[in-house]
């Protein structure tokens, strides 16, 4: 997967492969949690009713109406999900943990910052089932404009609905200390502002300076590798 990244970092802009490392890594992540292997046999759902964690989830039937997610795949998330979270809610301290074991080449720990605060929508300072099952619900059923929000939203760093140049300076930076070497030999000093200049050259429409949802989810929309990239989850549980 590495050579992958390598390859689209060099071949592609930097904006394709933020949204490839959201995908990726989310699956990675769901690896990790035993979330894509849904051959559960036992009563996944009396564990899910009866289980006396800190946290108590709400009910699977009101979930499964909120999310795109059915019954059967619920009771598979909630069982990868409390096995490594037992107190139902996992920190961001816990989440970079978790996140580290991914990239041990680099430094994930900005990056799983943010991630950890797009998935944490009640901020809150942690992240439930209910918040890892919305995010995913988004991510892995919801439509296009649906995940191009929602990897909108991980980039609007101060949530003021437009993304600055520094704001994905930010990003830019942490995905670069996150690949660590295995972005050589392109990582160059200077090459994350460039990258952030490219960015904003294809989706700043307006020259205006910031990029808006709508010239995000225009731009991507007519980028090919993007949408072959938001193809990746399809069919994922």
């Amino acid at each position: 997967m590495h050579l992958f990244f390598k390859d689209k970092w060099e071949v592609e802009g930097l904006q394709t492969v933020g949204i490839l490392l959201v995908v990726c890594s989310s699956l990675k992540l769901m690896h990790f949690l035993g979330l894509i292997d849904i051959s559960v046999t036992d009563s996944v759902e009396d564990d899910f009713e009866l289980s006396t964690v800190c946290h108590r989830p709400e009910s699977m039937d009101k979930l499964q109406e909120q999310t795109k997610f059915t019954k059967k795949e619920l009771q598979v998330l909630y069982r990868g999900f409390k096995n490594e979270c037992p107190s139902g809610v996992v920190n961001e301290e816990n989440f970079k943990n978790i996140y580290s074991q991914f990239f041990p080449q680099g430094d994930s720990s900005m990056y799983a910052h943010f991630l950890f605060e797009a998935f944490d929508t009640n901020k809150n300072g942690s992240v439930s089932f209910e918040d890892f099952v919305f995010g995913l619900s988004i991510i892995l059923r919801g439509t296009i404009n649906d995940r191009l929000n929602w990897a909108f939203n991980l980039y609007d760093l101060n949530k003021d609905g437009c993304i600055t140049k520094e704001e994905m300076l930010d990003i830019m930076k942490s995905i670069y200390d996150m690949m660590g070497k295995y972005t050589y030999p392109t990582m160059q000093d200077d090459a994350p502002r460039e990258h952030v200049e490219s960015f904003f050259q294809k989706m700043d429409r307006n020259n205006d300076g910031v990029v808006t949802i709508e010239e995000f989810i225009e731009s991507c929309k007519k980028d090919e590798n993007i949408m072959q990239s938001m193809q990746l989850f399809d069919n994922v549980i």
